[in-house]
């Protein structure tokens, strides 16, 4: 069954980029305007992030995202036989930001939020970095999709670990330089085990695990910012955060990232997964007090 899904794809892969955005422009009419994909969840999330644009405003932000969405689909496709001169043409990077420190033995966590398209920063820094790159993954329901999107992901040498497997499999690879790339704006199955920042003024919790990590194995941290160039095209700015993690005060690597990240969506807000809840938890100081980052009350 997978060879026969593999073979779709590829097939389907190999169908022009021009005609494959006439496809996902079709998928956006179906999307937005037919199945209403989660429209109240983006809607809402637009609302507490942008109060003071229009309604309007905000409506154009919401197609243009849903745009982005689709459109991230048929690249995907796309990179199931793009070859490494195709994607040159089509992603740029400043990985000295991560090849500099590699001399210094130093191993990197990467921190990005939810950007489109994220799979273009898998393989660009799996294929520009002196690092080997490890991403972590969330299985899906389908084992033979599930082995498709590793074969993709992993198309230009990236350790692909399961979150299920990560604290029996990591081990192997962190004795040796290595560079982790965290996604790392997630909200956290218990909003008491979580840093409560502000994000777009509003208290909201985020995982800790991405900061502990980084503190715990001494990593530099980088941060990465991911764009549209034009459509097809996408860019990655890496900015240095730290190098002795360690030295930081608590909950600073997580602010600093939600930071980034804002800065980043209001440069270009479409570019965000607005689809998911962000204020999924309201924030109670009876409950969640002790565990806002100092400064962010």
């Amino acid at each position: 069954m997978y060879h026969l899904l593999y073979g779709i794809f590829y097939l389907l892969s190999l169908i022009p980029w021009r005609i494959m955005y006439v496809i996902s422009d079709g998928l956006y009419l179906l999307v937005y305007y037919v199945f209403g994909y989660r429209k109240k969840v983006v809607m809402g999330n637009l609302g507490i992030a942008f109060p003071e644009k229009t309604e309007k405003e905000r409506i154009r932000i919401a197609k243009d995202f849903y745009k982005n969405f689709t459109d991230t689909f048929v690249e995907t496709i796309k990179l199931v036989s793009i070859s490494p001169k195709e994607f040159d043409k089509r992603y740029s990077i400043n990985t000295e930001v991560l090849n500099d420190l590699y001399p210094t033995g130093q191993s990197v966590q990467i921190h990005a939020g939810h950007y489109f398209n994220w799979e273009f920063l898998n393989l660009g820094i799996a294929k520009n970095s002196r690092y080997p790159l490890i991403g972590i993954f969330t299985a899906l329901s389908n084992p033979h999709f599930n082995r498709l999107m590793l074969k993709i992901r992993s198309k230009f040498g990236t350790i692909l670990i399961s979150t299920a497997d990560f604290r029996s499999q990591f081990h192997q690879y962190a004795d040796k330089p290595y560079a982790l790339g965290l996604v790392a704006d997630q909200n956290p199955v218990d909003p008491a085990n979580a840093y409560w920042v502000r994000f777009f003024g509003r208290l909201t919790p985020f995982v800790k695990g991405p900061e502990k990590g980084a503190i715990s194995k001494n990593t530099a941290v980088v941060m990465a910012d991911l764009y549209r160039v034009k459509r097809g095209y996408y860019r990655t700015d890496f900015t240095l955060l730290t190098t002795t993690p360690g030295q930081t005060p608590k909950g600073f690597i997580t602010k600093k990232l939600i930071e980034h990240i804002e800065e980043s969506v209001k440069k270009r807000p479409h570019n965000y997964l607005w689809s998911h809840r962000r204020w999924k938890f309201s924030y109670d100081p009876e409950k969640f007090s002790q565990y806002v980052i100092e400064g962010e009350a």
